[in-house]
């Protein structure tokens, strides 16, 4: 290996662990849940993990598992349109489009790999992606891959949105592109002013749902469900890994057009190996947990309403909001 890549990727490691920003993982020895034992024994609180629902370690998804891998098995050892396509995939997609009120959906390994392969197959030189400048890394991620005019608007700055609407008028395509819920500090895009700005100007909408599938909305379903504009969003990203059970895996949900082109063309889809069984038939009991148990979102609100007025009260300077992310 040449010398002097080693040479500068010490010295950059150096740099990194001086300037307080080398990550060391934290290593569990027990399963995810509100406590957690640390190597070492220690039993600490966590308030850390993306588990909004409290499914991580659900016994009945730990059954769900169990008895999809004893009926399909382990692995598929295949990429989707070969021989990696079980029944329970199709189940499992026909389910989210439900949930989630669109008219079709694609799995994924992961979300990061549903928003790498959501813009290449549609947005070309003469198209214009729209981005709010906090959006998540994988879309940032995803929007280099296109050929795209590209486009960052100031934080739910809807007037600066706007603009960049009226700017890029003459483009084939344009999409306007979001975060449901903010993964840093927790608060909510406009999308009920984002959708009449689309349909104003004529452009698409996407949405990463991550940190809202499951809990944001009266049962679960979202951004789109919390403001009311179910069906005026074009394309939802979500993942399975945060509320929704918290394994991997995620999914492009939207326009059955849409998600019939990015099965012939999305890459991470079209090369990456199909999802688990197992975390297909969990997720499959996800969402018979949140069908029949509608409370559930509500729980999740309240429970983070009383962890902002504590945190408040015992002298904290916290981010104003209401999802379960809270900065502090």
């Amino acid at each position: 290996m040449s010398k002097k890549i080693l040479s500068d990727l010490r010295e950059t490691l150096k740099q990194l662990e001086e300037q307080g920003l080398y990550k060391r993982e934290r290593i569990l020895s027990s399963p995810q849940g509100v406590e957690i034992r640390l190597v070492g024994g220690q039993v600490v609180l966590n308030f850390c993990a993306n588990n909004y629902l409290g499914l991580a370690n659900d016994p009945r998804l730990i059954k769900a598992a169990r008895e999809t891998i004893e009926k399909w098995g382990y692995g598929l050892s295949s990429v989707r349109f070969i021989c990696g396509t079980q029944e329970i995939h199709k189940e499992l997609e026909r389910k989210i489009s439900e949930f989630l009120g669109t008219e079709d959906a694609i799995l994924y390994a992961a979300c990061f790999d549903a928003n790498g392969g959501v813009f290449e197959p549609f947005f070309d030189a003469d198209s214009a992606i729209i981005s709010d400048e906090l959006n998540h890394a994988s879309i940032i991620d995803g929007v280099r891959l296109s050929k795209a005019v590209r486009l960052r608007y100031k934080h739910s700055d809807m007037s600066e949105l706007e603009n960049h609407l009226r700017e890029t008028a003459g483009r084939k395509y344009r999409i306007i592109v979001t975060d449901g819920v903010f993964s840093m500090d927790g608060d909510i895009a406009n999308l009920k002013e984002i959708c009449g700005l689309a349909e104003k100007y004529d452009a698409l909408v996407m949405v990463d749902d991550s940190h809202a599938t499951g809990y944001i909305g009266p049962t679960g379903r979202g951004t789109a469900e919390y403001y009311g504009v179910m069906g005026r969003v074009d394309i939802i990203t979500t993942t399975l890994g945060k509320a929704l059970g918290g394994a991997l895996g995620g999914c492009t949900s939207g326009r059955k057009e849409i998600i019939e082109m990015l099965r012939q063309r999305s890459r991470p889809y079209l090369f990456s190996n199909s999802l688990a069984p197992a975390v297909v038939g969990a997720s499959l009991e996800v969402l018979r947990i949140l069908n029949e148990s509608p409370e559930l979102p509500a729980k999740v609100m309240q429970n983070a309403a009383y962890f902002r007025e504590k945190m408040v009260a015992a002298g904290f300077d916290i981010v104003p909001g209401e999802t379960a992310i809270v900065p502090v």
